[in-house]
């Protein structure tokens, strides 16, 4: 009989949820490109941001064919860099037979110095910073449908020592990693437009 009690009040209790689509539903579209995003301070890092949006895409919008475009082509490259890419976007629309293209443009800072002197001690370490902006753009007007952009810190390692003159403390992480990271949060935040999301009911 305990047993049935606690059952019964735990549905009672459990919590409905609902899905909620994409704000941003490409399936319309068809077929869709993607630049890959520019960087002039870190190639790798704007490869694996192109990348993991493209995952991120694939894996939550259905009916939708991807066609990935490297930038090294100075065609391609202008589209991303141009502050009005609407002629570039129209070719492109026509080369490609593709309705709408996604752009994209990070910005990595390198490691700098950040610190904090107090009566507690001294604190140093060093930080990174990222932005990410990316746009889908018309290839029959070369208007701006869609854009999301974010901006995230990052910690590549730290030193501190304690004003009661303690030992130093040092942690130390992979450069690469750091960066991997935080191009990874900015590519989450970036891509909530296009995931489904569970809302409670």
């Amino acid at each position: 009989m305990l047993a049935l009690c606690s059952v019964l009040t735990l549905s009672g209790c459990a919590a409905h949820y609902a899905q909620v689509p994409a704000r941003l539903n490409l399936a319309p579209y068809g077929r869709i490109a993607v630049v890959t995003f520019s960087d002039e301070s870190n190639g790798a890092m704007s490869k694996l941001a192109t990348q993991r949006f493209s995952e991120i895409l694939l894996a939550n919008q259905s009916g939708v064919e991807l066609l990935e475009l490297g930038n090294t082509d100075p065609k391609l490259k202008a589209l991303v860099t141009a502050a009005d890419a609407a002629p570039l976007a129209k070719v492109l629309g026509e080369e490609k037979d593709v309705p709408a293209i996604f752009v994209g443009s990070l910005k990595v800072s390198s490691v700098k110095p950040r610190g904090r002197l107090d009566p507690s001690g001294l604190a140093v370490r060093g930080a990174i910073t990222g932005e990410l902006t990316v746009r889908l753009l018309s290839t029959r007007t070369g208007g701006t449908v869609w854009r999301s952009s974010s901006a995230a810190n990052g910690t590549v390692g730290r030193v501190a020592v304690s004003g009661s003159g303690g030992l130093p403390s040092v942690s130390v992480r992979d450069q690469e990693e750091a960066y991997g990271e935080m191009v990874r949060s900015l590519v989450a935040d970036v891509t909530r437009d296009l995931r489904p999301t569970w809302v409670k009911q």
